[in-house]
């Protein structure tokens, strides 16, 4: 199992350095297909391509249930987590997507990870920095990631 590889820094400040350079991998998460009832539960997607795995198997081109790509989305939160730590910030939120492409399936039982590049660091009027963050999720055993996606997230002190 591979471990995260996590970029760390004191303060906003250094973070400036990091434009354009790659900050890290988060360990694997494996999407069970109880995670996928789950996550069809909470969101009443039940579509059977997700949490119909004998009819998946028979009619579905995926040859078997995939997760909801919200669901791999999702997930996003606890790898970026492993991702960045910056020591100083005693707030953080996502402020939103610019960009999501759901680009190949996730079977049930598949994992994935993120890969994330610091694209942008943005100064905020009234304190704190906007970061825009292009990241990857891979799928285990795939060329063609699951997902792209660019995020912004605002840090505070």
């Amino acid at each position: 199992m591979t471990t995260a590889t996590t970029t760390r820094v004191a303060t906003l400040t250094d973070l400036a350095a990091l434009q354009g350079q790659s900050l890290g991998t988060s360990s694997w998460i494996e999407i069970p297909q109880q995670r996928i009832n789950t996550f069809a539960d909470a969101t009443d997607d039940h579509q059977w391509i997700h949490v119909d795995p004998d009819r998946a198997k028979a009619e579905s081109p995926f040859g078997g249930p995939i997760a909801h790509g919200y669901l791999t989305l999702a997930l996003i939160i606890p790898m970026w987590d492993e991702i960045l730590t910056v020591d100083s910030v005693t707030m953080a939120v996502n402020y939103g997507l610019n960009k999501v492409r759901f680009t190949n399936p996730v079977p049930a039982e598949g994992r994935v990870r993120l890969n994330a590049t610091l694209k942008s660091v943005e100064e905020l009027p009234k304190g704190g920095v906007q970061l825009t963050v292009a990241g990857q999720i891979e799928l285990e055993g795939s060329e063609r990631p699951a997902v792209i996606v660019e995020t912004v997230y605002r840090f505070f002190e």
